[in-house]
């Protein structure tokens, strides 16, 4: 299952995403994962989740990331959540080339069983019909 948190710049999308992947923490048994662009909020995420900084691993585009993504459920099934943080710098895509992505990576939560919460920092108004039932 895919979840994005779909807003503009500045209207507080990683705290509510900090905030879920440590909540996260307090209601599973499986492992919890957060993905950034950077380190800078390390230290906001509880120690007990996997904080990957994508630059760690020279992850720069959407193909590199699902690849990670694919690469972290296959060598540990305990993964029930993945939050994901500065997506599109991640994977340098506008929105509106995201459907092939979020299709596959929706694929990927679906046979692995774990959720993936996304931000997407752009206009809600404007997002793309394909992107629309996944905005939490």
């Amino acid at each position: 299952m895919i979840q994005l948190i779909y807003a503009k710049k500045g209207s507080g999308k990683t705290k509510r995403l900090i905030d879920l992947a440590n909540a996260e923490l307090n209601s599973t048994k499986g492992d919890v994962v957060f993905i950034d662009d950077d380190k800078r909020y390390m230290y906001d995420v509880a120690h007990q989740a996997r904080f990957v900084d994508v630059k760690d691993f020279g992850i720069d585009s959407g193909d590199a990331l699902y690849g990670m993504l694919c690469g972290m459920v296959s060598q540990n099934y305990d993964i029930e959540a993945v939050f994901i943080d500065a997506f599109l710098k991640i994977v340098k895509k506008d929105v509106t080339e995201l459907k092939d992505l979020i299709e596959k990576i929706q694929a990927l939560t679906e046979k692995n069983d774990f959720k993936a919460v996304i931000i997407i920092s752009a206009d809600p108004a404007q997002a793309p019909d394909f992107l629309k039932e996944y905005i939490i």
